[in-house]
């Protein structure tokens, strides 16, 4: 029996499990935050053979209001069917992958554990480790074929904008943005209409999770680099401009073996939404 993938998996893994039965099930997640339609101009120039189209901007999220965050979640059963209108059933290994080394991919990676599906994981490298392990890209338009899909026991949970709050005023909550330096400390603010950041928050990349060519860095050293979150990993939450790059530092977190860190879904573009939720600029 093939060893289920629940974090990473790696190029050379991916080209011999597509040789397999069953296949596995791949979704190309590519996606760009000031251009909704880069995602479908880059799955039609090419995509790893039969991966299916995930659009995370405008699909697989809910109804944008004056309230909202960027990308607010959908409730887990119109999730569980939109995953289901795809072509993934609860018993396919899941393969997401992106070309900006998992920054986008890991929100579905993150959205499917929610759905209590464990068989999920990133494509390490993105669609350049791909290529650069000699596999093809194809511009062929699979058509999916809904299957069966049941939402189960989540495997993760969001925290809502009142939970974080409770919280952070209760010292409850270990509050990681993993923004770029520059948008936490407010000198910075290319997406939203409001700079800074919350106050209570440390500021930790979600860059730093990579080496140079894009992948993950080593296991060992992602858990030196998160020494101080495991202590307490039930305590940490994420967040990042719209709940999608804080995934990716979960996905770090829990590939290191720190597991138990939550999602503030929302993020810094739900926060602002309420004038009234105080706002830090600068270092702290």
């Amino acid at each position: 029996m093939t060893t289920k993938s629940t974090t990473l998996i790696d190029a050379d893994t991916l080209v011999q499990r597509l040789k397999e039965q069953p296949p596995v099930s791949v979704l190309d997640c590519r996606m760009r935050l000031d251009d909704a339609g880069a995602g479908d101009r880059l799955y039609r120039q090419g995509h790893i053979p039969g991966a299916v189209r995930a659009d995370l901007d405008q699909r697989l999220v809910d109804r944008r209001t004056s309230m909202t965050g960027r990308h607010p979640l959908p409730d887990r059963e119109a999730l569980a069917t939109a995953i289901s209108e795809i072509g993934v059933s609860n018993s396919d290994q899941v393969v997401v992958y992106d070309d900006q080394g998992g920054a986008m991919s890991a929100r579905l990676w993150w959205m499917l554990r929610w759905l209590g599906h464990e068989a999920v994981a990133v494509l390490d490298g993105g669609i350049q480790a791909w290529t650069a392990a000699g596999g093809e890209l194809e511009t062929a338009i699979p058509t999916p074929q809904p299957v069966p899909f049941v939402a189960s026991r989540p495997l993760t949970e969001p925290l809502s904008a009142d939970g974080l709050e409770d919280g952070l005023r209760d010292g409850r909550v270990k509050l990681v943005d993993v923004r770029a330096a520059e948008r936490f400390r407010g000198e910075h603010e290319p997406f939203d209409p409001v700079a800074g950041h919350i106050p209570g928050a440390v500021n930790r990349p979600f860059a730093d999770n990579l080496d140079a060519d894009g992948r993950f860095l080593p296991v060992s050293t992602l858990r030196r680099m998160y020494a101080d979150l495991a202590k307490s990993p039930d305590q940490v939450v994420c967040m990042c401009g719209s709940g999608i790059t804080a995934c990716h530092t979960l996905l770090a977190l829990e590939h290191a073996g720190v597991s138990g860190a939550r999602l503030y879904a929302g993020s810094w573009s739900e926060w602002i939404r309420d004038p009234e939720r105080p706002v830090a600029t600068g270092e702290k």
